[in-house]
């Protein structure tokens, strides 16, 4: 066979062999999910990125027709999760619960290998405010009671930190720089892990998501001083928000999405956003939401990437304000 003969069957094959991958891999994207999705939380059981996920698990599996299996993943101020995840392939099959530390945690610590950019949204859930509360042994009743009390034993009041990515992280930092008072940081894992410390009096305060703590709010083991929200809460009609009580610039809600890590197709992304919007516009769904204090906030991929961008602004300004220390 002449060289020039050669090289064109060679051509051939390489484009018959390349078609046939590039037919599988569109097969694989078309059929997909083929297998159970892992949904890794950067959080112990309980908290509200968890409770948030557990509530559409179930739903998005039965669209999918594949089950969600939730991972619990805390430590390194939810770091170890998304770690997790890019340690992973992007075919869909590995998702990251995601939350305002997302954004925030690779702003306060660049050396963590990872940022938003590594990850692609696929749709944001819901958001949520938060509330600090007290345990009523500690015997404040209000915020600026509270507010007095730190002043008068600057640095003895502890408060619970699970790292400085969170929503409650920024409105707590936030709200202690504009009242000029020092809290002593206690570390935790995550989750609810600091709840039993916080009603028995061995934490002072703590700034928690309103779902996790809303029913001990209302069983009276807990005082809520205010809202970190725009507005009060339906569930909570007479706890003020920062704004109302002049820390409009503390305010700061939470909110609960998933990622995938970038590179991950388009078409696998789509399909995981729309079983996440049918899950979301299902009432029971919803319901199960605002039980919690959860306000469903179901962004698309493009509407949740804008948003994304719009966080990554605010957390720039909120890490500037850091103590360097940390």
């Amino acid at each position: 066979m002449r060289r020039g003969a050669i090289v064109r069957a060679t051509t051939r094959l390489l484009a018959l062999a390349l078609g046939g991958l590039l037919c599988a891999h569109a097969l694989a994207q078309s059929d997909f999910p083929r297998k159970p999705i892992q949904v890794v939380v950067p959080y112990g059981p309980g908290g509200a990125v968890d409770v948030a996920v557990r509530i559409v698990a179930e739903h998005m599996g039965q669209s999918l027709g594949q089950p969600l299996v939730v991972l619990n993943r805390p430590g390194g101020n939810a770091n170890i999760g998304p770690g997790v995840v890019l340690q992973s392939p992007s075919d869909g099959y590995t998702l990251l619960a995601s939350s305002t530390a997302t954004v925030v945690n690779p702003l306060v610590d660049p050396k963590l290998g990872w940022s938003r950019d590594s990850f692609q949204p696929i749709a944001r859930m819901a958001t949520s405010p938060s509330l600090f509360v007290v345990a009523p042994a500690l015997g404040v009743r209000t915020l600026a009671d509270f507010v007095a009390l730190a002043k008068s034993k600057p640095g003895e009041l502890t408060t619970p930190v699970t790292g400085f990515g969170s929503s409650q992280a920024v409105a707590r930092e936030s709200f202690t720089r504009l009242a000029g008072i020092r809290l002593l940081d206690v570390a935790y894992k995550g989750g609810t892990s600091f709840v039993p410390d916080l009603l028995g009096g061995r934490l002072a305060m703590s700034v928690s998501p309103l779902n996790v703590v809303l029913t001990m709010v209302k069983e009276g083991r807990l005082v809520a001083l205010a809202n970190t929200g725009l507005v009060r809460s339906p569930l909570l009609p007479d706890v003020p928000t920062l704004t109302e009580l002049g820390y409009a610039d503390a305010a700061s809600n939470s909110w609960f999405g998933l990622h995938a890590p970038s590179g991950t197709p388009a078409p696998v992304v789509q399909k995981l956003s729309a079983a996440l919007r049918a899950a979301m516009d299902d009432p029971k769904v919803r319901l199960q939401f605002v039980t919690a204090g959860t306000e469903p906030g179901y962004l698309d991929t493009a509407a949740f990437n804008t948003f994304i961008d719009q966080e990554t602004v605010t957390a720039r300004r909120y890490v500037a304000t850091l103590p360097t220390t940390r």
